[in-house]
């Protein structure tokens, strides 16, 4: 009984020190990593008992906030860019900037049979679809969208589509543009199509990487964060291979 007594006051020690231990950490995500970063969030609190706070939104638009004094202690950040910009201009920790995973970029559908898997749609005549659209992110705040603009003017096309293009401020928007056919097509992130292993509906089209800049995804602790055991964490579990595992099964090297 002794023993038995011991060993539950032992566990419930445990437990103790380990909510007391446990912290907040406050992360600003580019929308493209949203999905793989919920799942992170859930594995990284089993693990560690700390909680990561997540808000979305484009890279630009993160930006903007964290200049602005929003209290992110973390960027996970859609490009290489603006982690270096932030470090630049004393709102990130030098040294601390990493690439956590690198991105694939999709031309999708709703729709079975509109998008083949060479993306030979975009060459298709507009002229007997006038009122056809097409979904992109916005290039100035989004590196998805950029990826999307540089695609079309390496295939010699943005001339024929640009008239035809529905911009959304982050890639989720742009998905959502698709997903309710307000677009018949657009240009998201590989890994909001991916799942288990097949495109999860629709038609898609991996867009090979020489058509676009390198989607390298930086993480970044930000000043905010650089005495937060709980922001320590998290960059250090977003390198291991629980989280690896999570952003492989999502579509994205690491």
């Amino acid at each position: 009984m002794k023993l038995w007594r011991c060993a539950a006051l032992a566990m419930l020690f445990c437990s103790f020190v380990v909510r007391v231990g446990a912290g907040e950490v406050n992360v600003a995500v580019a929308a493209n990593f949203a999905a793989p970063m919920q799942k992170i969030a859930q594995a990284f609190a089993q693990d560690t008992g700390h909680t990561a706070v997540l808000a979305l939104g484009s890279t630009g638009k993160l930006y903007a906030q964290i200049k602005h004094g929003a209290p992110f202690h973390l960027l996970l950040a859609a490009d290489t860019e603006t982690p270096a910009k932030l470090v630049a201009e004393g709102s990130g920790l030098t040294g601390s900037a990493f690439t956590y995973a690198t991105g694939r970029l999709a031309l999708w559908s709703q729709q079975t049979g509109v998008v083949d898997d060479q993306g030979r749609v975009l060459q298709g005549p507009l002229s007997q679809q006038p009122h056809i659209k097409l979904a992109l992110a916005d290039p100035r705040l989004a590196p998805y969208g950029a990826a999307a603009l540089q695609t079309l003017t390496q295939l010699g096309v943005w001339s024929r589509w640009q008239s035809h293009v529905v911009q959304g401020e982050n890639i989720a928007q742009t998905y959502q543009f698709v997903a309710t056919e307000n677009a018949a097509l657009g240009f998201v992130a590989w890994s909001q199509v991916w799942v288990d292993g097949r495109v999860s509906q629709g038609s898609a089209w991996r867009v090979p990487q020489h058509l676009h800049e390198p989607l390298r995804q930086d993480a970044l602790l930000l000043t905010k964060g650089k005495d937060q055991a709980a922001a320590l964490a998290l960059m250090a579990y977003l390198k291991g291979e629980r989280a690896k595992a999570i952003m492989r099964a999502h579509g994205y090297e690491v």
